[in-house]
């Protein structure tokens, strides 16, 4: 083909693809234009905690190949619904982030060092930025699957020199005055677990609220007092988990479940609400490299974005966040012969790499061992791996930790995992990753395709139309 005809056909293309093709790109632009007449009266951040590329990828694949539709999030990338960007997401003390400092410069708009919350580099407190919609008149809340006590939602709400203060962190929400949070963390509320003997339930119930403390509570809470909802002493179970177990399904909620209740609960203020829900177990999974744990609690994060989007489409005054804080473990699809049925086999494990550690023990035979495995991922141990991972118990002590308190051997069982489904890993660690941000609503027409972490905090406020004048 001459220069000349390649040149033409490149045109004559370009012109179909633009006659043929152009209904996604009118209609997003005809949403930019609508956006910029309106503000947003409600703000919902939903925010899949560690969540490195290839876990929304995985999600998206697991999806797609089980049910013939990938993930709503993907979705709404496929249907050009969204204005989208990459964050980078360092704090003042290191280029890769912690949850708290990430989530402190959204919160406070400001970068702080890792651990704390909205607490600046020369010890300023940052005035988060629900206390800042408070002050307006909106309602503000938090969800989330781990405590709700923890550094994601905390960075939004209070300043905290210590990430690790949730006991104190606890107390400050009720002085504050939140008027949805839900999550676990039962640890920092009970009058038997914190260290101060304090009573947190009585002292939210003495202000107001409803407090619940199991799915079906939730479910029955009204809409017109303020509500505490704690489901578990700490994260709530993993979503592969928690389908598994009656009991569990019967006592304790879904992300999604908890997102709807939350907007039910929120939507009738007549000055608007913001929101965060968070998938903050989608960050324990990866720290774990358990990929049962991280896979179904991703899709379970995708069911709750469907909730919030199926409100702002109808309610059209709302803005849609979508995002993460940081990458985490930076799992993949592994190239190999058998990826694509390896990868499919995740379709029927049964339990995440939690339950299967947890139930092991010193005590615990070879055979025991290659039992619990291929009941949990339908593949058999060799006895050199069962005999491994068990050795791993001999030095097993209780301590004190976030993620992996008693040493049990994830890494390893990811490793052996690996051979059967495809599944890498290439750290057990946060890393510096650009993150997903997604935007839908008034307001999302701001977004520039590449910002800082502090520029959302900004963005917020401008697409709520309230001035920083706090």
């Amino acid at each position: 083909m001459n220069r000349r005809k390649f040149f033409r056909n490149g045109a004559l293309s370009a012109l179909g693809a633009s006659i043929f093709a152009p209904i996604e790109t009118i209609r997003a632009s005809g949403l930019e234009h609508e956006w910029k007449r309106k503000k947003a009266k409600n703000i919902i951040l939903l925010v899949s905690d560690g969540m490195s590329t290839g876990t929304l990828n995985m999600a998206d694949l697991y999806l797609s190949r089980k049910t013939g539709k990938g993930s709503n999030w993907l979705g709404l990338y496929r249907e050009n619904k969204v204005s989208r960007a990459l964050m980078d997401m360092a704090s003042a003390s290191s280029i890769v982030t912690d949850s708290a400092a990430a989530s402190s410069s959204w919160g406070g708009g400001a970068r702080i060092k890792n651990g704390g919350i909205n607490i600046g580099v020369n010890g300023e407190p940052h005035l988060p930025i629900w206390q800042k919609f408070k002050a307006v008149g909106k309602k503000a809340g938090c969800v989330t699957t781990v405590p709700v006590t923890h550094a994601t939602p905390a960075g939004f709400c209070v300043n905290q020199k210590s990430r690790n203060d949730q006991a104190s962190i606890a107390e400050k929400y009720l002085k504050h005055g939140f008027d949805v949070l839900m999550g676990g963390g039962n640890e920092y509320f009970s009058s038997e677990k914190r260290k101060d003997k304090k009573d947190m339930y009585t002292a939210f119930a003495n202000k107001g609220y409803y407090v619940a403390r199991s799915r079906d509570e939730m479910m029955s809470a009204p809409t017109n007092k303020p509500m505490l909802g704690v489901f578990s002493d700490n994260g709530l179970p993993y979503t592969k988990d928690r389908e598994n177990n009656k009991e569990l399904l019967k006592n304790t909620p879904s992300l999604a479940e908890m997102t709807g209740k939350a907007i039910e609960n929120l939507k009738n203020a007549p000055q608007g609400f913001v929101l965060q829900v968070e998938a903050g177990k989608v960050d324990w999974a990866a720290h774990g490299n358990d990929i049962a744990g991280l896979l179904y609690d991703q899709v379970a994060f995708d069911e709750a974005v469907k909730v919030a989007m199926d409100f702002a489409e109808k309610d059209k005054e709302t803005l849609v966040i979508i995002t993460t804080d940081h990458g985490n473990a930076n799992p993949g699809v592994i190239y190999g012969k058998y990826a694509n049925d390896n990868f499919d086999s995740i379709q029927n494990y049964k339990h995440t790499n939690e339950w299967i550690l947890n139930g092991i023990g010193k005590e615990s035979s070879v055979s025991n061992i290659k039992e619990r495995v291929e009941y949990a991922n339908g593949f058999a141990l060799t006895t050199e791996e069962a005999e491994m991972l068990l050795g791993y118990y001999d030095s097993i002590q209780s301590e004190d930790g976030w993620y992996n308190p008693k040493h049990l051997p994830f890494r390893a069982l990811a490793e052996i995992q690996k051979q059967h489904n495809s599944v890498g890993w290439i750290s057990m660690q946060h890393s510096a990753d650009y993150v997903e941000l997604a935007m839908f609503g008034p307001g999302s027409q701001l977004l520039k395709p590449f910002i800082k972490n502090t520029d959302l905090h900004y963005l917020m406020l401008e697409a709520a139309e309230v001035e920083n004048t706090f």
